[in-house]
């Protein structure tokens, strides 16, 4: 039987956007958008494209994929859902508030429904009235997981209150641990994912973009209380979006979801030691990578129990 962990969810949910295009409401805090340079028909029609290539090459390595379909104008980071809601072992769902106005309307009743119908939902703990209170928490984009240890890890931006971060941690049993983390322009760093993915057995994370030295050792070795193999990222392999991976459980075992402008980026002894632990799968997502969020932004994973049987 291939090894599961409770880190690597087998079921995701993704959403295919048809008018995709980098968020000009965003891009005042995130530094890793970057112009797509196309007209915006051929810009949503590549990036549908992408959303469509990426779920079939989840769904062959026997990851099951919810996707949902958006047809609005009005939401162009649509195709990034795990900013929204997170869900949790024990039928525990979160939804978050969304620090851009044009992004609270990515919350979706009908993906909520499936997740109600689909897997055992003991609760839905939702967060998003604190918008009118000017607190944010982007869901797994603010924070970093490690579920096996219990650990919410979040470097501090516009998009993630530490009020509401430990209201967080206190409803869902983590403990939060909060840094400055910034780019090589010294700018911060908008969403902790861009900087960091754990998985099972390792981490990789630009420690270099943590400024405070003691709080750099810190956080190091907590993830290291996890007897996982560390993978140091630069600041140019999290420009290329090295951080933004996901651990998932696919049919053979544990896979590492990552776009393939990162994974080109990691060095041999990075790969090896990543290989160690899980499979490499990149997907070619270079459109959508032009609004500053790569796979691990694309992928909701759903740490639930199915109410059927996932289909081999």
């Amino acid at each position: 039987m291939p090894r599961s962990s409770l880190q690597a969810p087998a079921s995701v949910v993704m959403i295919r956007p048809h008018h995709f295009t980098p968020n000009a409401a965003t891009a005042q805090d995130n530094h890793f958008q970057t112009s797509a340079g196309s007209d915006p028909t051929t810009i949503a029609r590549m990036a549908h494209a992408e959303v469509t290539r990426a779920a079939a090459a989840l769904t062959g390595a026997g990851i099951r994929v919810h996707l949902f379909e958006d047809q609005s104008t009005v939401t162009p980071d649509s195709v990034f859902p795990n900013n929204w809601f997170s869900t949790h072992s024990g039928g525990h769902v979160a939804v978050y508030p969304m620090f851009s106005q044009n992004r609270r309307a990515e919350r979706r009743q009908d993906v909520l429904d499936m997740l109600k119908h689909s897997y055992r939902v003991q609760d839905i703990i939702d967060y998003s009235g604190l918008e009118q209170d000017d607190l944010f928490l982007e869901g797994t984009g603010a924070m970093v997981i490690d579920h096996l240890e219990r650990v919410a890890y979040a470097a501090r931006s516009k998009r993630t209150s530490e009020i509401l971060l430990e209201r967080f941690c206190t409803h869902f049993n983590y403990e939060p641990i909060v840094f400055d983390a910034v780019d090589a322009q010294g700018k911060p760093i908008y969403h902790t994912n861009v900087l960091m993915c754990i998985g099972t057995d390792f981490a990789m994370i630009g420690l270099d973009a943590i400024p405070d030295a003691p709080r750099r050792r810190e956080v190091a070795e907590r993830l290291r209380r996890g007897e996982r193999d560390i993978v140091e990222l630069t600041h140019a392999q999290i420009a290329d979006f090295a951080g933004n991976a996901i651990e998932l459980q696919g049919r053979d075992g544990l896979v590492l979801a990552l776009s393939s402008r990162a994974l080109r980026s990691l060095d041999a002894a990075q790969r090896a030691v990543l290989e160690r632990h899980v499979a490499l799968l990149p997907l070619d997502i270079p459109t959508i990578e032009h609004a500053g969020g790569s796979v691990r932004c694309m992928i909701a994973g759903l740490h639930l129990s199915a109410r059927s049987p996932i289909p081999a």
